[in-house]
């Protein structure tokens, strides 16, 4: 579950903005626990991380909210480095859930560092890079209004011509693994970190079943560093989200007074 979307708690209506208040996280939670008729909430997520709210009252409140039995686990959302060291201060974080994929590495940076220092799981949003990764998407793809992918650069016709050698290269590597080219993003995923674990997204039964079948696929150190080395030799051509949106990704809470 997510937070901090604001919410009127009455009705799930989803407002403007973020609100990370703590009586706010209370409030939503409790909102939350009445909706699905239980009484925990296993991973609760702060997503994305509020500018206007110390992450020390947030990760306060949700240690409150571990104590009462009512949150098992936490986790955070595209945050910066530094909000990650004090939230995991105040109570240990147990996943950091970052957008990850062939298409984008740039957790590799800093933050899959971090989670290895600390003990943090990860885990990738958008694995497949939107479906671009499946080869669903190539140069003549037009985008229906209110995609976000119609305002991602990297899908831009100037830019996806050279992009698709990402997808030339899980294809090669599919056929070579008698695999389908999701399967080879997936498992090049599961191939890096024991505790990093992919959420593709789905509405198709067929396709759930195709993603499972990519924690059969394995890659030997050899087989790996093959593809790495191919993988290397690439470089991607414009930004993964609208500025807007990236408006929104390691952003670091304010400091508590």
């Amino acid at each position: 579950m997510a937070l901090p979307i604001s919410h009127n708690t009455n009705t799930n209506q989803r407002l403007p903005g973020l609100n990370s208040r703590p009586e706010h996280i209370k409030e939503v939670v409790e909102g939350m626990l009445k909706r699905l008729r239980t009484d925990r909430i296993d991973l609760l997520y702060q997503h994305r991380v509020d500018p206007a709210v110390p992450i020390e009252d947030v990760a306060g409140a949700i240690k409150d909210l571990i104590k009462e039995g009512k949150v098992l686990y936490y986790g955070l959302s595209e945050p910066g480095a530094k909000t990650v060291r004090r939230a995991h201060a105040i109570h240990p974080v147990t996943a950091i859930q970052n957008e990850y994929s062939l298409l984008w590495r740039g957790p590799e940076k800093v933050i899959i560092p971090l989670c290895q220092e600390l003990g943090i799981g990860f885990v990738p949003w958008s694995p497949l890079g939107v479906g671009f990764l499946t080869g669903a998407i190539d140069a003549n793809t037009r985008y229906a209004p209110g995609d976000i992918r119609g305002g991602e650069s990297r899908f831009a016709p100037e830019n996806i011509k050279n992009n698709l050698v990402f997808v030339d290269l899980v294809k090669k590597w599919a056929a070579q693994k008698d695999a389908t080219a999701a399967q080879i993003s997936l498992a090049w995923l599961l191939a890096q970190k024991p505790w990093i674990v992919p959420i593709p997204g789905t509405t198709q039964m067929a396709h759930m079943l195709e993603n499972n079948g990519a924690d059969s696929v394995k890659f030997n150190e050899d087989e790996l560093k093959q593809f790495n080395t191919e993988l290397a030799t690439i470089e991607i051509k414009g930004a993964r989200l609208p500025d807007f949106v990236l408006a929104f990704s390691d952003v670091e809470a304010p400091l508590k007074k």
